[in-house]
């Protein structure tokens, strides 16, 4: 009688072993970026994909504070809002486009100068544009408010130079806002441009100049297309909050320099009509997009995602 032996046990060679192995190892390192992601992405769900999925169910409600509201697809809110709000709009993005243009205009020529000027004071003059932060939103404000008075040093000047007529005044005035906010979102342009700016290697700029380029043509071939980036960025960062800002305008400006934050700050805190005020903030939210993304899309975002 034969017994008969076992089979031998099957051995993986060593190159499948490695490639098993590269191939865990893959696929491990490309669920990385979405485990990183996860947090992040939570916190956008909680706090800012419901609420929004809320208030748009609120904007769609008819009722009062009083008896109650209820969800009619009442759609005719916005038409409604929109129809008696829609000088405040215009006026939000005019003053918000003004002040954007204005911090760009200012900014710009700072960023430049801390940039490629700085030298070892570069630190030292970032911190003085991010210090009026140390101070409140609500503070600075109020500071405009001394610094625009009627008896104030500027009025002073300008009548004394003519631009103001002696019974003029810049408080309680639209450029009176405009100032105030490019003020207070000032940094968000400075910053980003500063940061696209430093990152240009000063060899690019030298390069233009050996081919015989003059500083205005280098600046605009070399320098300006290369801090794209930074001035879509810091575009973006001072439009979207200075268009629904409402502190400047309440502050700085009177009932007919409102800004349609104010609207939606008084339809929510003290007429306490939500589905007016959130089909209003809705509204502004779809204003925005359609300034914002053409303007992105025009400009091009490569070397945003870069």
């Amino acid at each position: 009688m034969t017994t008969e032996s076992p089979a031998p046990p099957e051995v993986t060679p060593p190159g499948d072993m490695q490639t098993a192995g590269a191939a865990a190892s893959k696929s491990k390192r490309k669920r990385v970026p979405y485990l990183l992601l996860l947090p992040g992405g939570l916190w956008l769900i909680m706090f800012y994909l419901i609420p929004m999925i809320q208030l748009a169910g609120v904007s769609l409600q008819e009722g009062s504070f009083e008896a109650g509201y209820e969800f009619t697809w009442a759609w005719r809110n916005y038409t409604d809002a929109f129809a008696a709000f829609g000088g405040h709009f215009v006026r939000s993005i005019l003053y918000a486009g003004t002040a954007t243009l204005l911090a760009l205009l200012i900014g710009y020529p700072l960023a430049y100068g801390i940039a490629f000027r700085g030298g070892r004071y570069r630190n030292l003059l970032l911190i003085l544009v991010l210090m009026p932060f140390l101070t409140p939103f609500l503070l600075r404000t109020l500071a405009w408010k001394v610094i625009l008075a009627d008896s104030g040093w500027v009025v002073g000047v300008l009548q004394s130079i003519g631009i103001i007529a002696e019974n003029g005044r810049l408080l309680a005035t639209g450029w009176a806002v405009v100032a105030g906010i490019t003020y207070n979102f000032l940094a968000f342009m400075t910053l980003p441009i500063y940061v696209s700016l430093e990152k240009i290697d000063p060899s690019l700029i030298e390069a233009a100049q050996d081919l015989y380029s003059n500083p205005r043509t280098a600046f605009r071939k070399v320098t300006l297309p290369l801090s794209r980036a930074g001035i879509v960025a810091g575009t973006l960062l001072t439009l979207i909050p200075a268009s629904g800002d409402f502190v400047n305008a309440q502050l700085l400006g009177n009932p007919r320099q409102l800004m349609i934050g104010n609207v939606i700050d008084s339809r929510f805190l003290r007429i306490v009509d939500y589905p007016t005020a959130a089909a209003l903030s809705f509204t502004l939210m779809v204003a925005i997009l359609l300034i914002v993304i053409p303007y992105v899309r025009a400009v091009g975002t490569e070397d945003l995602v870069a």
